[in-house]
């Protein structure tokens, strides 16, 4: 059986001349010999009626202290609407559907209401309307706990549900339309000739997605990894190819001979603030220790860690500055802060075991009088952190100085 995941989001379903678009998508895949299962998002963003957002916005206007099981059952909803009148535009277009919650798709989670992680998926249902003929229609972003609770998968959920069912169903594909035409180099609002990658490989598409690119959530990327099954980041309004995502030794339409480029993109995240702190003037024993479990216990993500016998690093996001330096004051600790910080991340695997990769992008931002306040790496990443006031002009100059705009394609 000749499976194809199509995930359509909440922007390709927002007009019935949209959803007829994304109807006559899926019944040409029909047409191609394949067997689509359709995972849709909740139609529209939040404002639009039956956009999630809607949904929350309009519970809390009653009560801010919403249980988190109840949380669940009113965030799944957006999806089973848009679900079911997906199932009609196609059978109004004279084919068969039909509509499965993600239980009924038999996505088991664990209990973790609100972020729900899959822990398994029982596909029979889905094969067995695919034998009778029909288009099967999905609702992204839910599942059922082993005891039976309706859950949420969290953020990027409807990209987690449509990996997962290409992994169980052993789909040929699995296509994630958007309202882009792919994966891009860079943000195209910060550089101008920031293009399309016709390919990528899972770990830097995860790393991108990781670091600020937000077309498709890497937790998706890492469950396709699994099985090696590709997947495509594509146009609902095009006919575009898009961005294929696939493992280093394939490659998509014509062969590029360059294919050991450096770099593949440069993504960022913005409104960060530094944290350092000064070994020699912390008085706690095993500070390190007493630090990070002091975050942790207070539920502080940190992140661009560097530790050594002198100085400790890392950032937190602005908003959580206060309440951190507030823990730190708490261990009698006082850290230097630098508060609107830029992380921004230089993604390619060619970089891999590359001298003088890390020299290029000191020339680059050097030649741009960008000052880099700390850096890390690993085998497919340079991450640099600089000023915010700085973010534009140090993404232009990355992408500008590793060759990855439009003008550059192929050299």
């Amino acid at each position: 059986m000749r499976f194809l995941i199509q995930k359509f989001g909440g922007t390709s379903l927002i007009s019935q001349e949209l959803r007829d678009h994304v109807a006559s998508r899926i019944i040409s895949a029909v047409d191609e010999g394949y067997l689509p299962v359709v995972v849709v998002s909740a139609i529209g963003r939040a404002g639009e009626p039956y956009a999630t957002d809607t949904l929350l916005n309009f519970a809390l206007s009653v009560n801010r202290d919403i249980p988190v099981r109840e949380m669940d059952i009113l965030m799944s909803c957006g999806e089973m609407i848009s679900g079911v009148i997906m199932v009609n535009t196609i059978q109004r277009l004279g084919r068969k559907a039909v509509f499965l919650t993600g239980a009924q798709a038999g996505i088991i989670t664990d209990e973790s209401h609100t972020d729900a992680r899959i822990l398994r998926v029982d596909p029979s249902n889905i094969i067995n309307h695919a034998k009778d003929g029909k288009i099967v229609v999905v609702a992204g972003f839910q599942g059922i706990s082993e005891s039976g609770e309706i859950t949420t998968l969290g953020r990027g959920g409807s990209d987690t549900t449509a990996s997962a069912l290409g992994v169980a169903l052993n789909a040929e594909c699995i296509d994630i339309f958007t309202d882009v035409e792919g994966i891009m180099t860079a943000d195209p609002r910060i550089v101008e000739d920031a293009r399309i990658l016709d390919t990528v490989t899972y770990n830097e598409i995860c790393q991108l997605a990781h670091e600020g690119a937000k077309v498709i959530h890497p937790r998706a990327v890492e469950i396709a990894m699994q099985k090696n099954i590709p997947i495509r980041v594509r146009s609902t309004f095009t006919e575009s190819n898009g961005t294929l995502v696939t493992s280093h030794n394939e490659v998509y339409g014509t062969i590029d001979i360059t294919r050991d480029r450096l770099a593949t993109g440069v993504t960022h995240v913005s409104g960060v603030t530094q944290f350092k702190i000064s070994q020699a003037e912390v008085q706690v024993e095993h500070p390190a220790l007493r630090i990070f479990q002091s975050l942790a216990l207070a539920d502080i993500s940190i992140d661009f860690i560097n530790v050594s016998p002198e100085v400790i690093m890392f950032t937190v996001k602005d908003e959580s500055a206060q309440k951190a330096l507030a823990v730190l004051e708490n261990l009698g600790i006082k850290p230097q802060l630098k508060p609107n910080c830029a992380k921004i991340s230089t993604v390619g695997a060619g970089m891999t075991g590359v001298p003088g990769v890390m020299a290029r992008i000191v020339k680059a931002l050097t030649e741009e009088g960008v000052d880099i306040l700390q850096s890390s790496d690993s085998h497919t990443t340079i991450w640099v952190l600089v000023q915010k006031e700085h973010m534009h002009k140090a993404i232009r100059a990355l992408h500008h100085y590793f060759e990855l705009g439009s003008n550059n394609k192929g050299k």
